[in-house]
């Protein structure tokens, strides 16, 4: 029964990855990008500013708050432990990917968090949005936005949680010795305390733990850069040849760095899957493109900064060739490599951090789209024993199957998600358009449905 499920979850893969999301994903960000004039880098220094500003969190969840649910999501297992399986599969060129899949990819960030907070509606917390509410508001598809719910609520309340609490035992194991059942048991309790509080302490807990574990991984990171300057020239020109097939490794070869750059890039900063959009609608702003831009930020600080954080380590250590490790462990080794063994146990912490905060985002995607499916306190009960059912049985199974059922449920997401993203841009652009018009007549935009010609079926917006 197990081998028939690996099967299928193979095939599944192969077909979504090799011939339909490697095409669709850099397709609609190089089409979102160009047609935005580049407004994932026109407006890079606006995103500081806007991530600064003061919110009235009593609304709702203030700005930053929803940048750090989502952060929070995709920081996380994909960092670690995703960047490491993808260059033990696809060889250091599996980096180049991840990187233009983050940079193109930032522009379908903006349209789909622009989308969630124009399509956003008013709940018991203040707000709620996300892919399913724009496929039912603007699109008139509703079945498209159940389907989206389901996948979604499966995918992150389940599937990338058990992926998370997989890491941790794993990690805790190496770095321990730890029975790996005791470890699933421990973060099974401390998720079932968080989760029980609603978002507003989803959004507490995310808010101290992601800058705080972030900030210390990119030291880290850093340092070990600093250490190793002389060998730097010699790594970037390793990663280049390997992407293109000049210099294969570990007979990997171009096609295979690109299939594994793209899938652990999209696990990782989760641009244009249509997850973050859940978390960007909760946002209190005065105009849709400000969490937009917002909501982007995150997608260079997950790819650009931490990911390349733990392929530079893994590179430099050289782990990366043997043929033993892959994964989390493969991380831990090779930070171990450059600072010794306290190295494993810092890992250990950090995925546990990264992971936790991973768990707790991902059941918020979930819960968000249940009240789409305007699911009962039962029906919400339920999903929550689910996920933590989830979370114990992750910390026990293998590695291969998660990673595999996490590609499938991930990849159905997001090309569901592209094509409504797709077919709604011309929104996003015209909003973009009036918001740069108001910043070009010095005033701070504030966002009205009039100001779109044909917007219809908008709840937050009215003057």
């Amino acid at each position: 029964m197990v081998s028939f499920l690996e099967n299928v979850i193979a095939l599944g893969n192969t077909i979504l990855w090799s011939y339909v999301l490697i095409f669709l994903l850099i397709g609609a960000g190089t089409y979102f990008t160009i047609k935005s004039n580049f407004v994932q880098f026109r407006f890079f220094k606006e995103m500081f500013r806007l991530i600064k500003q003061p919110s009235d969190k009593e609304k709702g969840v203030s700005p930053f708050q929803a940048f750090c649910i989502s952060t929070a999501s995709k920081v996380g297992t994909g960092n670690l432990a995703g960047v490491a399986l993808a260059i033990s599969v696809g060889g250091p060129g599996a980096v180049f990917w991840m990187w233009l899949i983050a940079l193109v990819g930032a522009a379908s960030s903006f349209i789909e968090n622009t989308l969630a907070q124009v399509y956003k509606i008013k709940d018991k917390s203040g707000y709620r949005g996300g892919p399913a509410y724009y496929m039912d508001k603007a699109l008139g598809k509703r079945w498209m936005g159940v389907l989206f719910s389901v996948l979604i609520t499966v995918c992150f309340g389940l599937v990338f949680n058990s992926v998370q609490s997989n890491t941790i035992s794993f990690a805790f194991e190496e770095a321990f010795g730890l029975n790996r059942s005791v470890v699933g048991l421990g973060v099974l309790l401390v998720t079932a305390t968080v989760i029980f509080g609603g978002v507003k302490r989803i959004a507490k807990v995310s808010a101290i733990i992601v800058p705080i574990m972030a900030s210390a991984y990119i030291i880290i990171a850093l340092f070990i850069l600093i250490t190793n300057i002389t060998m730097l020239p010699e790594m970037f020109s390793l990663i280049i040849g390997d992407a293109f097939g000049f210099k294969p490794v570990l007979g990997g070869g171009a096609a295979a760095a690109l299939m594994q750059g793209i899938r652990r890039g999209l696990f990782s900063n989760e641009a244009g899957m249509g997850s973050a959009p859940n978390a960007a609608a909760t946002a209190v702003v005065s105009h849709p493109v400000k969490q937009g831009l917002i909501q982007t930020l995150g997608v260079f600080t997950d790819t650009i900064f931490i990911c390349s954080a733990t392929a530079f380590i893994i590179l430099l250590s050289g782990e990366y060739v043997n043929d033993g490790l892959s994964g989390i462990q493969l991380t831990q080794a090779a930070l171990s490599f450059h600072v010794g063994s306290w190295g494993n146990t810092f890992i250990a912490i950090s995925i546990l951090l990264f992971s936790f905060s991973s768990i707790i985002g991902n059941y918020y995607y979930g819960e968000t789209n249940i009240e789409f499916l305007k699911g009962s306190k039962m029906l919400v009960l339920c999903y929550r024993v689910a996920v933590l059912f989830m979370v114990f049985f992750g910390s026990l199974t293998g590695l291969d199957l998660v990673w595999s059922m996490a590609d499938l449920f991930m990849g159905s997401m997001a090309l569901i998600n592209l094509i409504a993203i797709i077919m709604l841009s011309n929104i996003a652009f015209k909003v973009l358009n009036d918001y740069i018009q108001q910043r070009k007549e010095g005033k701070d935009p504030i966002f009205y449905s009039k100001n779109v010609k044909g917007l219809e079926n908008v709840e937050c917006w009215e003057e």
